[in-house]
């Protein structure tokens, strides 16, 4: 896959091959040269990328934003989210959703 390259006219001043390099970059480049990234976020350039290599989700939540800050925080949220579903055991999921299933029944737990 093609790596996002952030450019200032001609010339690349970053480039981010993955979800974390892209938040490594967007950081650096909110004290190095905030216009830019404030650019391709406003344009819509970081959406389309994301798209391109699959997050398709996170590209949705930052649609429309052109703040660095608020870009980085959803990005943060995002992967928290997906190392907290994956810290949990997949027979933790299932117990908990049968127990839920039982409580709407009306059932006691054993």
């Amino acid at each position: 896959m093609e790596p996002f390259l952030f450019k200032k006219y001609d010339e690349v001043i970053g480039e981010a091959h993955d979800v974390d390099s892209l938040k490594q970059e967007l950081r650096r480049l909110k004290v190095e040269n905030p216009q830019a990234a404030e650019y391709h976020l406003r344009e819509g350039h970081i959406v389309n990328w994301l798209n391109y290599i699959g997050e398709t989700a996170l590209a949705e939540k930052l649609r429309g934003v052109s703040d660095i800050d608020t870009a980085i925080s959803i990005m943060e949220g995002e992967r928290k989210g997906l190392e907290t579903k994956e810290q949990v055991p997949l027979g933790t999921q299932v117990s908990n959703k049968m127990r839920k299933r039982r409580r709407t029944r009306g059932g006691k737990l054993s």
